[in-house]
């Protein structure tokens, strides 16, 4: 019962993880139907370079269609990422621990990846107050996505230790 510990602050991580990033793919949803809808009537009075783009992004800066699309890549990745994890934390086997790690490490990329663009996209200038709460909910689901691969990881490690040593250093 000494594992109860670590299994349920992974699983809690995991959930918080899991419904900031559902909120990060329906913002970032909105806003993709939102410059669809909207890309006829904006983009038509634009010169050549900017009328090439399929959506325009009539909300935020120049930088928000990158960050946009890749929150909306990250949201649905990382729901399917914590859900995995959830699963494997459920087993709390070494191997389905380290395998939830992996997953976590390489959300985790790609969530600091979409917290450079919203970072460059409050540097260049004003956005809506949707976007901001995008960019807000986005810098601290990177910070958690971080302490949930470390805490899984840990938990990873201890568990692998914990065989090794039932099984005589034999493993």
């Amino acid at each position: 019962m000494a594992s109860q510990g670590p299994k349920s602050a992974a699983m809690l991580l995991l959930v918080v993880n899991l419904a900031l990033y559902f909120i990060i793919m329906v913002i970032s949803g909105w806003a993709v139907n939102h410059a669809i809808e909207n890309t006829h009537e904006s983009a038509s009075v634009l010169t050549i370079p900017a009328r090439i783009f399929p959506i325009y992004f009539p909300i935020g800066n120049m930088a928000t269609g990158f960050f946009i699309i890749f929150s909306l890549l990250v949201g649905v990745l990382g729901m399917a990422v914590s859900l995995l994890g959830m699963y494997n934390v459920m087993q709390w086997s070494a191997s389905s621990l380290y395998a939830a790690s992996t997953s976590s490490l390489g959300i985790w990329a790609l969530t600091v990846l979409a917290m450079g663009l919203a970072c460059k996209e409050i540097s260049v200038g004003y956005t809506g107050s949707n976007l901001r709460t995008l960019e807000v909910i986005t810098i601290i689901v990177s910070g958690t996505q971080l302490i949930c691969t470390g805490a899984i990881h840990v938990s990873a490690d201890s568990v692998a230790a914990n065989a090794r040593r039932m099984l005589g250093g034999r493993v």
